[in-house]
């Protein structure tokens, strides 16, 4: 049986949420946070949740429909996939809207930290044959003073048919993902294939979401990346092509003209890029 028909919305909603528990500590984060700021934030979310049950009279039978698909998110193990795909753009643009180098992005469900150390000259682990086009990219780490710096860049993304490593079965653990640490000129190299839009899982609650709302399930193919450096402040990002069908219906709606490569095609069939990263100073 193949990785395409094995895979299955629980499965990787299972590995979201089991990887969201064991590398975040939310409650902590916000463990100092007045209670003041949390009434009002839940105050202004169930006052919205009100208004529109008011504006669009929503019936009993429409209600319970909700509290079963919510049920179900969570039975699904789903919420992580929920919140990263329509939650998560806004959080990530008012949470860096005081930045002057590179734009970020949604970091999405299927991070995972600990990627193998590869150095500056890297290329990513994959299978024998990985199918897909050979991508060489070229980039430097700078600060917003024009000034290299010696940072890392984690890197992460789909294969040829859209499924991650460690998320979906029949895929060794860090295929397609690494970490690369550069010099003091910042500069880095990277070679790996070009990955492929997909489908987020639809055999779950939030397939029925999409699906009873007349929506498509499709994201456009992208590298996921985290960069930093010492006294920089760490960039979240996801980086696309040019002419794919969903830059501009992307259903995690998180696309944006900064974030677009120029890939060129090379002789020997693979595509070269260049792109680099301006980083802010941590701020005092």
């Amino acid at each position: 049986m193949t990785t395409t028909e094995k895979a299955s919305a629980a499965a990787s909603g299972a590995s979201a949420t089991e990887r969201f528990h064991t590398d975040k500590s939310p409650f902590e984060a916000v463990r100092d946070v007045p209670a003041e700021r949390v009434d009002m934030l839940a105050r202004e979310v169930l006052d919205a949740v009100h208004a529109t049950i008011r504006r669009h009279r929503v019936s009993y039978d429409e209600y319970n429909a909700l509290k079963a698909w919510l049920i179900g998110v969570g039975q699904d193990g789903e919420w992580p996939l929920f919140l990263d795909v329509w939650v998560e753009h806004v959080i990530e643009d008012v949470a860096t809207s005081h930045r002057h180098g590179n734009k970020g992005s949604i970091e999405g469900p299927y991070y995972v930290p600990d990627a193998p150390e590869l150095g500056a000259d890297a290329t990513l682990p994959m299978r024998d044959g990985e199918a897909g086009t050979p991508l060489v990219w070229e980039g430097q780490i700078t600060s917003t003073d024009g000034k290299p710096l010696a940072g890392k860049v984690e890197l992460w993304h789909a294969d040829s048919d859209g499924f991650y490593s460690q998320f979906a079965p029949g895929i060794p653990q860090w295929n397609l993902r690494g970490s690369i640490s550069t010099g003091a000129d910042g500069r880095f190299r990277i070679t790996t294939i070009r990955p492929a839009p997909y489908q987020i899982p639809t055999d779950g609650s939030c397939g029925k979401l999409i699906a009873a709302a007349g929506w498509h399930a499709w994201r456009p193919a992208h590298l996921h990346v985290k960069v930093s450096a010492p006294g920089h402040e760490m960039l979240t990002a996801q980086l696309y092509f040019p002419g794919d069908p969903h830059n501009g219906d992307d259903i995690a709606d998180a696309v944006k003209p900064e974030l677009m490569l120029a890939p060129v095609a090379q002789p020997d069939g693979s595509e070269n890029v260049q792109y680099g990263f301006v980083l802010d100073p941590v701020r005092a």
